[in-house]
């Protein structure tokens, strides 16, 4: 059976609408992952002790938490900058975007795994792992999207990002055989990325 063409308000009305349906993926595991911090229970005294005590425990579930975020917010916003380039909907779009948005959906995840049991190896390298897998399947969005204007040029930038992250992922990955406490601060490199490919390959 041949697929039937989309009109034109048909085609607008889907692209809408898997917009929509990402943007709200991203916002459920960015909100899922204060979920995972589990509110401590204090005993009925008047001592700020035990309450400083409990915020010091919970220091790894924060590092994890701010962490997660900032590198779902990075996500989005390479995922925000590829929809901009999308002009009409084709249904080639659908599988990459929903294999990108279950790596997504898994952070959370990946997230409390981490945050109770910071600086461990197998833990560390499970999340730097994520956050590979999710570069890489970002990137193959980027493709797939590329694919459907090969002449425009406006791309680079978000391609540039999307490479940007799986450096930095990948970096993170190899820092855990070394530093698994400090492994993920290898993503803050990502902007020194973003910026080097950028100068290699100006638009």
């Amino acid at each position: 059976m041949s697929r039937q063409p989309h009109t034109a308000a048909g085609g607008a009305l889907s692209l809408e609408r898997l917009v929509f349906f990402s943007d709200a993926v991203f916002a459920i595991a960015i909100t899922l992952l204060v979920l995972e911090i589990e509110v401590p229970h204090l005993p009925r005294v008047q001592d700020s002790e035990p309450f400083l005590q409990a915020l010091a425990d919970l220091f790894p579930s924060f590092f994890a938490f701010v962490l997660s975020f900032l590198v779902i917010g990075r996500f989005w916003m390479t995922h925000h900058g590829l929809m901009d380039h999308v002009k009409t909907y084709d249904p080639r779009l659908m599988w990459p975007n929903m294999m990108y948005l279950m790596a997504i959906a898994f952070m959370p995840f990946a997230t409390a795994l981490i945050g109770r049991n910071l600086g461990l190896f197998g833990p560390a390298l499970f999340y730097n792992l994520t956050l590979l897998v999710t570069a890489l399947l970002g990137r193959l969005l980027v493709q797939r999207i590329e694919a459907l204007d090969p002449t425009s040029d406006t791309l680079l930038g978000e391609a540039a990002g999307s490479n940007a992250v799986i450096l930095g992922a990948t970096l993170s990955v190899l820092l855990t055989f070394v530093l698994p406490a400090i492994s993920q601060m290898g993503m803050i490199t990502i902007p020194l990325w973003i910026r080097l490919l950028k100068r290699r390959n100006p638009a």
